[in-house]
């Protein structure tokens, strides 16, 4: 069975789906069969990995609609071992479509139990808000993933973050664990980057990865190419960094 794991902020602009789409590819890299499942109306994922939106007919809003099967809307990647559910404009209507269903939280949950066994882990990039679909999100996983910029703002809500995926713990997956958080946009020359680490230390004392990803110009480049930054510049720090964290989760998973 598939780890599932959701890739959470509810600020925006903190290297979520940068973390999501490159830590899916590296672990692609290192032989895992891989399913990534864009969950943000914004859909910079699926941009990300070389899609054109205007040519993408159909995604994950239209399975969770119900308007067509999971299987029919996955699709191939440039990196082998990597698949792709894309997300259309349409999704940022779907958190109003399905308010009056019933266990609209548990939706996404629902239509990933008919892949889980085909995959070794599938990486859920959620929306930056704490909303019906984050929501889904979360109760459709195993565990999250929590990307924190280097920057004070950053904090700002993690309490809220936390306390969320404590509400979904009581009342809907009491399974659900955080796996960590991972800093982003780390640069070692301003002392601001450290001690936003300290204070990242008292939300997860001991969940930080060691891998940590630099505030980086290829890696914000690579995205506007629909490109993963393994295949936009492997040898960049940026590169370096998500192989090093893909790897670190392995160990973490597998010991």
């Amino acid at each position: 069975m598939a780890q599932v794991i959701a890739v959470v902020n509810q600020k925006g602009g903190v290297g979520k789906t940068t973390t999501s789409v490159n830590l899916s590819v590296y672990l692609a890299a290192l032989g895992k069969f891989v399913l990534l499942v864009d969950l943000d109306p914004q859909a910079n994922a699926t941009s990300g990995l070389g899609f054109n939106l205007n040519e993408v007919e159909k995604g994950i809003y239209d399975v969770l609609v119900g308007n067509t099967t999971f299987k029919e809307v996955i699709k191939d990647t440039m990196q082998e071992g990597l698949r792709i559910v894309p997300s259309t404009m349409s999704l940022a209507g779907a958190s109003i479509e399905l308010v009056g269903e019933e266990e609209r939280e548990s939706r996404l949950r629902h239509i990933l139990s008919e892949v889980r066994g085909s995959y070794d882990y599938i990486i859920i990039d959620c929306p930056p808000s704490l909303g019906l679909l984050t929501i889904n999100g979360l109760v459709a996983a195993d565990k999250v993933l929590i990307p924190v910029q280097a920057e004070y703002y950053a904090l700002e809500g993690l309490g809220q973050l936390v306390n969320t995926i404590n509400l979904v713990k009581e009342n809907i997956k009491e399974d659900l664990e955080i796996l960590g958080a991972v800093l982003t946009m780390f640069d070692s020359r301003n002392k601001l980057s450290g001690e936003v680490m300290g204070e990242l230390y008292k939300y997860f004392p001991d969940k930080i990865f060691k891998s940590v990803i630099p505030r980086s110009v290829r890696l914000a480049e690579a995205p506007s190419y629909g490109k993963s930054i393994l295949h936009y510049d492997s040898e960049s720090k940026g590169a370096k960094a998500y192989e090093r964290l893909a790897k670190e989760l392995l160990y973490f998973e597998e010991n």
